[in-house]
């Protein structure tokens, strides 16, 4: 697995139209944040900060349980990290969700969500709490179809009201075994 590094560096690349993320020995990484997806900011160079280090602790613990392959686990902790730190502000869109909560449940930074439509229903990572709505990530390699002509891919992120949303962490939680002789 990926390790975080101070030589880690953002940059957006007219080229391939996406906000890169080099990770030197020749590597680079492709996040899946178009430039109409970030922050002005994020145009220019950016190192890899101690925040977003942090973050990445967070989410690839948390992706570690989902049962994804070490490649996939690692491209889904960059885009979470990416998304969370490069992300353009957006409004909720969650007339794509049904309605199954209250919205008073407590939500972290690297919480796992429920949510479903009539087409689709899946889990997220709450990259970024809000008061009422919280931008996540889409962790299935299937896509989440919001529409019949509109889908979420892997690691994709929508900002969505708490009340369309249930904290789903025991779904993925590995609980210790005794083993009595």
């Amino acid at each position: 697995m990926l390790k975080p590094s101070d030589k880690w560096t953002w940059y957006y690349d007219d080229t391939e139209g996406h906000l890169m993320l080099d990770l030197g020995d020749n590597m680079v990484f492709k996040t899946n944040l178009s430039r109409k997806l970030i922050v002005d900011c994020a145009v220019g160079v950016n190192e890899f900060s101690v925040d977003d280090a942090s973050a990445f602790q967070t989410y690839k613990e948390q992706i570690s349980l989902l049962g994804l392959s070490e490649p996939r686990q690692a491209e889904l902790t960059l885009y979470c990290v990416a998304a969370k730190r490069f992300h353009k502000p957006v409004q909720p869109k969650s007339w794509f969700f049904d309605n199954i909560s209250d919205g008073e449940q407590p939500l972290e930074e690297g919480d796992f969500v429920y949510l479903s439509n009539q087409l689709s229903q899946g889990y997220f990572i709450v990259l970024e709490v809000g008061d009422s709505a919280s931008l996540c990530a889409q962790v299935s390699l299937e896509a989440f179809h919001l529409n019949p002509s509109k889908s979420l891919q892997f690691g994709q992120a929508i900002k969505v009201m708490h009340d369309r949303m249930r904290v789903a962490n025991q779904q993925f939680q590995t609980q210790p075994m005794a083993l009595v002789g």
